[in-house]
């Protein structure tokens, strides 16, 4: 037997009574413009009260049994408080269960609390620390996968000049075991720049920001870049055609800052230079009083390509580079990925500030640095 078409169809009828009840259970929530769990529970015994009241009033004009009555009030008022309480409850049941599936791996739960009282505020920061964690776990899950990538490349590049010599196809000559020197070097800097970012994950870095004066400073990082090579990616494959600069006005500047993170800085934006430099190019380090007492304000400048505008604030991210190639041609430079990121992460330690700024030529990395009126002993 077919049934009529005109009939409705149980399941729609179901779905329409199930989202009226939806409706109807979202609107009954007169509790959340409170402020206050207590005076929410303030407000649910009034309630009761008020109904147990009414209820006996009725019962005396209309000569009703007081015992029936009663019970009818206690009925009602358990209702009603019941309904109010779930209500009030149901953020609470919506952490656990968020909780649970955060505990399971699932950061992606949110919990629902338009009332603006504890609980919703509640509800709000665990909403913000779900948020945090699902990033906090993005980036891990970001972090092995860029690092494993890192090191598979100077690893496989040295097993192949390692397996070459041990075959016989190329001979243990000066140029092969230069190029396994480099690479190896390769893997030495990254295990280094992976252990800054640990300390700066950590937050195990202290700063320790003194008075020093400018000049001697940068010239001391420049000298130790070229003597051991930092600025080619290696000892062996260290460029010689890229000259250095030095210019600082006025003479005799000083500054607070850390020394041995400002060196990192200064270490890294020059190496970056470096690699992008083209041949007989010039890297020019620059640095002048910034705005504020021993502020001071650092430019690094090359003559490379540059990097695109749309580049220029992701350059400073994790295992990030720019699309502009280096003078050996496109990743050729060796590097990480880390050193910029690094930089900003010491920069930032110092409460200042590093950007790509408009050049008038090739890249140029402005670093401001915002010292401060410290009692600091003079430099001997």
């Amino acid at each position: 037997m077919t049934t009529s078409s005109s009939e409705p169809d149980p399941a729609a009828r179901h779905g329409r009574t199930g989202r009226f009840a939806a409706r109807a259970w979202q609107a009954v929530r007169p509790l959340d413009p409170a402020r206050s769990i207590k005076g929410k529970l303030g407000l649910l015994v009034t309630i009761a009260v008020a109904i147990a009241t009414g209820l006996m009033v009725i019962a005396i004009r209309s000569e009703t049994q007081v015992r029936v009555i009663l019970v009818f009030s206690m009925i009602a008022s358990l209702l009603f408080m019941q309904i109010l309480a779930h209500t009030l409850t149901a953020p609470l049941r919506e952490m656990t269960a968020a909780a649970r599936a955060m505990a399971g791996g699932d950061y992606s739960r949110r919990v629902k609390a338009p009332s603006r009282d504890e609980i919703g505020e509640l509800a709000a920061t665990f909403n913000q620390m779900a948020a945090d964690l699902e990033a906090a776990d993005r980036h891990r899950r970001e972090l092995v996968a860029n690092v494993s990538h890192e090191l598979r490349t100077p690893i496989a590049a040295l097993q192949a000049v390692l397996e070459n010599m041990v075959d016989g196809v190329v001979p243990p000559d000066s140029a092969t075991l230069g190029a396994a020197l480099e690479q190896t070097e390769r893997l030495g800097r990254l295990v280094t720049h992976l252990l800054d970012l640990s300390k700066l994950d950590d937050g195990v870095v202290p700063l320790d920001a003194r008075q020093f004066e400018v000049a001697p400073f940068l010239a001391g990082v420049l000298r130790g870049l070229t003597v051991d090579g930092a600025t080619a990616g290696g000892a062996w494959s260290r460029r010689g055609d890229v000259r250095l600069s030095l210019d600082v006005q006025p003479q005799g500047l000083t500054a607070v800052a850390d020394p041995e993170r400002l060196h990192q800085v200064v270490a890294n934006l020059v190496d970056n230079a470096c690699k992008h430099s083209p041949a007989d190019g010039l890297v020019t380090v620059r640095a002048r009083a910034g705005e504020g007492q021993q502020a001071l304000l650092l430019e690094v400048e090359d003559q490379g390509p540059g990097i695109p505008a749309q580049d220029r604030t992701r350059v400073f991210d994790r295992f990030s580079r720019s699309g502009s190639a280096t003078a050996a041609g496109p990743g050729s430079d060796g590097g990480t990925g880390l050193g910029l990121a690094i930089a900003r992460w010491a920069v930032d330690l110092h409460g200042g500030r590093i950007a790509v700024a408009d050049g008038t030529q090739g890249c140029l990395i402005q670093v401001v640095l915002p010292g401060g009126a410290l009692s600091l002993p003079q430099p001997r």
